[in-house]
């Protein structure tokens, strides 16, 4: 009986777990992080319904070792004080559920971006209203350390509804694991630190950081497989700034190619999201207002891009995607229309297509899957 019990579950525990962070209630129906399971043969999901309830919990990052699942939680109060909150939960990979470890103080408003190094001992986090970046130690239980190190940006830029004071939006590692980038919408920089894994800590590298078109908003940063160059997607004028990044000197500058991610414009639209393929061929960026994935081919010999495709996402308000493990798919939240959709990644071309039928979530925001 027993073995037969196994058996029934086996298709369920190969499928692909998937968690997808939200803006929770009252602004959408959700309560916090929900799980998934996404079977590459059939290219549906199976709810495995709320995994963890906490407060707006956007943006997710799953530890190298499969075992731990962080998000931040996008308030700017937490416990009485002007402070976000970062959460640490454990996974248990047989039924997606999230337990929580604990919940610190982000040392700043509104965070909105994190990511785990690759060894595991470091959390990075970009935090939006405060206009600053912070680090935290992750200790061998998978709990998260007080703030170990915090850097508060200064300076404006042309922008004056928009840009009177720095917004870190998002902060990424290069794969030397001792270089971070973290994009400034309110200042027009991707500032550049140094990371000591051994004790999480960040500091100011030199250069500072590099910049990109004034009124541009830089919001999310790909790093390309290569590690010699680097995409920055701007929110505010809705382009990708292709960037030569030299990971072991850490440096950044700009290449002179800005390409709109609509080619047209597109009133009330904003650049949210972009990642790149695992070969480094093709370039993902997703509008909202046009709610679309645009899709870049990236030039082997220049690392320049070009517009290939626009594939709707389905709904109204993609902030957010991501490429699955395999490379063979693409999920994109629609948060306005409180929907997620699942896109085809043809590999030869890079192009999109839409597969099966939207999910029904509120207000998703970001996806991590667990490997």
């Amino acid at each position: 009986m027993r073995i037969l019990s196994l058996l029934a579950f086996a298709p369920l525990l190969s499928a692909q777990l998937m968690y997808v962070g939200t803006y929770t209630k009252p602004q959408s129906t959700s309560e916090g992080i929900y799980a998934y399971r996404l079977d590459a043969k059939t290219a549906k999901f199976t709810p495995l319904g709320l995994a963890a309830a906490g407060v707006n919990p956007t943006f997710l990052a799953v530890h190298p070792n499969g075992k731990f699942l962080y998000a931040i939680n996008e308030v700017d109060t937490w416990q009485g004080k002007k402070t976000g909150a970062v959460s640490a939960y454990s996974i248990d990979k047989a039924t997606g559920k999230l337990t929580l470890l604990n919940q610190v103080s982000s040392a700043s408003p509104g965070p909105c971006h994190l990511t785990v190094d690759a060894t595991g001992k470091t959390l990075l986090v970009a935090n939006y209203s405060g206009g600053s970046f912070s680090s935290f130690a992750i200790q061998a239980d998978g709990k998260l350390s007080e703030a170990v190190s915090f850097v508060q940006e200064t300076g404006g830029s042309v922008d004056k509804a928009r840009q009177t004071s720095p917004h870190g939006h998002s902060i990424v590692l290069a794969k030397n694991n001792k270089v971070a980038l973290g994009a400034d919408l309110g200042n027009d920089k991707v500032w550049i630190f140094n990371v000591d894994a051994a004790t999480g800590k960040m500091t100011p590298g030199t250069p500072a950081f590099g910049t990109v078109k004034p009124g541009s908003g830089p919001r999310h940063i790909a790093i390309a497989p290569d590690q010699k160059h680097a995409y920055v997607l701007n929110e505010m004028f809705y382009t990708v700034s292709t960037m030569e990044f030299d990971a072991a000197k850490g440096t950044l500058k700009e290449l002179g190619q800005t390409l709109a991610t609509p080619t047209s414009p597109i009133p009330g639209n904003s650049g949210a999201e972009i990642q790149i393929s695992a070969d480094g061929k093709f370039v993902y960026s997703s509008n909202r207002g046009h709610d679309s994935i645009a899709v870049f081919a990236v030039d082997p010999k220049t690392a320049m891009l070009k517009l290939i495709q626009n594939e709707p996402t389905g709904g109204k308000t993609p902030r957010a995607f991501l490429l699955d493990p395999s490379g063979n798919f693409l999920v994109a939240g629609n948060q306005n229309t409180n929907t997620f959709t699942l896109h085809r990644v043809d590999k030869a071309t890079g192009k999109l297509s839409p597969v099966g039928t939207p999910v029904e979530l509120g207000a998703p925001v970001t996806f991590a899957f667990v490997q």
